[in-house]
């Protein structure tokens, strides 16, 4: 059936990225299998940094090679450089999400160049790929799209300046991400309709997290303005460990149902996603979980979506 809402699952890359426990290659797969069972068409699997760095992806290529032989789903993974990208690449990724960072604070912190060398490692990536690897795409998100702990106030035209430049590459999307949970609605709306006016058909991506309680305000917010594709991590999990202060992405539980409730359809089932997050309190027993789902249930109005709603 037609979609009206894409919700891309992350939770297996930035829900674990500050997870300091290993989760066993098994469960992340087991994770990941039956997330793809409730409906989910795209899940990021993996990232491609240093293991040394973080240890807990030091067997993406055994992720991405498992994941790859699920059917009716795409498996993408994180790479913050070239090293990265490519070795992504060589493994079968079929969607690199390359992240580069809004704010030169962060860039420093998080990838130790500057956010405008960057976006040049984005071009070199995105040639590399079309020589040796053209069934794969590349897609960008741009980090602290919103602000950024260490910086303070990003500027707004600066956010579209970069998006505008990576769109000048072809990538497969562009990302806004609000790392660490500083995006308000009006803010959110105000900034996707400046970068759609310089992107022009690249589609755009949502990444939220709830630090502040604004998460699901900020889906909405985002939806008015035309955005249809959202990262969501299950349980709520996640945050960036080099920008201070950052926590849980949305829930993606949480996130499916606001969106099914307001006619929206997303192609998962809901009975049977809520079945595997209670599942997570036996993989990650020593993790704070969230989410209201969990809590309240499915209400007994609830109804999953089968016609198109016209309007939010």
């Amino acid at each position: 059936m037609p979609i009206d809402v894409i919700i891309r699952e992350v939770g297996p890359r930035d829900g674990l990225q500050l997870v300091k426990k290993f989760m066993n290659t098994d469960t992340k797969l087991d994770w990941i299998t039956q997330q793809v069972r409730t409906g989910f068409k795209e899940i990021e699997v993996t990232s491609f940094v240093p293991p040394k760095l973080m240890p807990q992806f030091s067997d993406a290529e055994e992720v991405i090679h498992a994941s790859n032989n699920l059917s009716r789903f795409t498996a993408s993974a994180l790479a913050v450089n070239l090293k990265g990208g490519v070795r992504a690449l060589q493994a079968g990724t079929s969607v690199v999400n390359f992240v580069l960072s809004a704010s030169e604070s962060h860039s420093q912190s998080n990838a130790r160049i500057s956010t405008e060398a960057a976006i040049q490692v984005c071009y070199e990536l995105i040639d590399w790929q079309k020589q040796n690897a053209p069934n794969s795409k590349i897609a960008v998100a741009i980090a602290t799209s919103f602000g950024c702990p260490l910086q303070g106030t990003v500027d707004e035209y600066q956010v579209s300046k970069i998006a505008a430049q990576l769109a000048e590459a072809g990538p497969a999307e562009i990302t806004l991400a609000d790392t660490v949970g500083y995006a308000n609605p009006s803010q959110v709306k105000r900034i996707f309709k400046a970068v759609a006016a310089e992107v022009q058909d690249v589609p755009l991506v949502a990444h939220f997290h709830d630090t502040r309680g604004l998460g699901l305000a900020n889906v909405v917010a985002a939806l008015d303005s035309g955005v249809q594709k959202f990262d969501a991590s299950l349980a709520g999990l996640g945050g960036c460990p080099f920008a201070p202060g950052a926590s849980g992405n949305i829930a993606t539980e949480d996130t499916v149902n606001m969106c099914e409730t307001m006619g929206l359809r997303t192609g998962i089932d809901l009975y049977a996603l809520m079945q595997l997050r209670k599942r997570f309190s036996l993989w990650l027993p020593d993790e704070a979980l969230e989410g209201r789902m969990i809590k309240a249930g499915i209400s007994s109005t609830f109804t999953q979506t089968r016609s198109r709603v016209h309007s939010i």
